[in-house]
């Protein structure tokens, strides 16, 4: 028999917290969700969720509220810098039985998930103490309160206070990329998403309906690298001699947000009756555009795993037992498809003619059946 009285607390209000606070409710539980930053806009541009993301999104009971939003993503095609055909990929056919491929505003998805989620967030408050007590857990706030949990789960990103504070892993590790993102309206973009490959560079570009277009960039840097101070201009000077469509979207952007790319990658992802998920368990390059996924699915398995198990110990060591095989696999083809990005073009062009369909598709092979 399921114990829907367990107290439960999530620390993050992100896709990873939000989706666990909707799975568990869901099952019957009522967990209490604290997240840092104060209520308000969510930080950041867009995001591109591929097809197992909203098969996870269907499962929450959250692909129809999502639908009015942002653009159906049937087809990726690939270029050279200069805007020259390299191959394209049929994501519709990829991910076929599985979920459409979608790119939206990164705010409109999070409006939609904190409705899901069913209950009332406690923004501006984070967690300052974690005490093992017994079978339970005390914890220590910011605003100086204190609770008693029989389960915490650390949904709070690359950057975790709760992996900090349960000891589970050091911190995130540059990964030597600054990543760039905008969305812009007011230009002529892409009929389809879209991707021009530079030197030790990139530029994707993807329609997200409503004359918006989401632009994601990446530069290789060396690890430790500061971000630049004026992302826009960098923005603007490392693409400038792309061919189309990137010189109208850069005339046309008003703000870019950079970001330093970090990795999270850690030999155990609970400790007690602590656990993380998403981001705070197992970062990766974005370049595979599977953090939300992941985050999605890591919050079904461990909802499923409380209720299929009945005990939180049990149900920690089955979540990351089913969990770790994939995130792992998704971690070394990131760094392969990094790997790729970083070749010369004089090597990586041709290659890409012949093979790109094969390599692109084969990146997300695995992650076609369920998790």
């Amino acid at each position: 028999m399921v114990d829907t009285g367990l107290r439960v607390l999530i620390v993050g209000a992100g896709i990873a917290g939000l989706a666990v606070a909707r799975s568990l409710r869901v099952a019957g539980y009522r967990p209490d969700v604290v997240e840092r930053h104060p209520a308000g806009p969510v930080a950041g541009a867009g995001i591109y969720l591929p097809g197992n993301a909203l098969r996870a999104l269907r499962e929450l009971g959250l692909a129809e509220p999502l639908r009015p939003f942002g653009a159906t993503i049937d087809r990726q095609v690939f270029r050279t810098a200069a805007g020259e055909p390299l191959c394209e990929l049929d994501v519709a056919e990829l991910w076929s039985g599985v979920g459409e491929c979608r790119a939206l505003s990164r705010a409109d998805l999070h409006r939609v998930m904190l409705t899901g989620a069913g209950g009332a967030v406690r923004f501006g408050i984070g967690v300052t103490g974690l005490v093992p007590a017994g079978e339970a857990v005390d914890v220590s706030f910011s605003d100086g309160s204190a609770g008693v949990y029989d389960l915490v789960i650390g949904a709070d990103g690359r950057r975790s206070t709760v992996r900090d504070l349960a000891r589970l892993g050091g911190p995130a590790k540059p990964v030597g990329q600054f990543a760039y993102r905008s969305v812009i309206s007011g230009a002529p973009g892409p009929k389809h998403w879209t991707a021009l490959f530079g030197e030790r560079a990139g530029f994707v570009a993807m329609p997200m309906g409503a004359g918006q277009v989401y632009c994601y960039a990446e530069e290789a840097v060396p690890p430790g690298a500061p971000a630049p101070q004026e992302p826009l201009c960098r923005f603007r000077e490392l693409f400038g001699g792309y061919g189309d469509p990137v010189p109208g979207l850069l005339e046309a952007a008003e703000k870019v947000a950079v970001a330093v790319i970090e990795e999270v990658d850690i030999d155990r992802w609970y400790h007690g009756r602590v656990v993380l998920i998403g981001d705070a368990a197992h970062a990766t390059s974005p370049n595979l555009a599977q953090g939300a996924a992941m985050a999605l699915e890591d919050a079904l398995v461990l909802a499923d795993a409380l209720v299929t198990t009945g005990a939180v110990p049990a149900a920690l060591a089955v979540y990351e037992a089913r969990r770790r095989p994939r995130t792992k696999w998704l971690l070394a083809q990131t760094r392969r498809r990094d790997r790729t990005r970083d070749l010369t073009p004089a090597l990586r062009d041709p290659m890409i003619r012949r093979l790109g369909d094969q390599i692109f598709a084969g990146h997300y092979r695995r992650l076609l059946p369920p998790r």
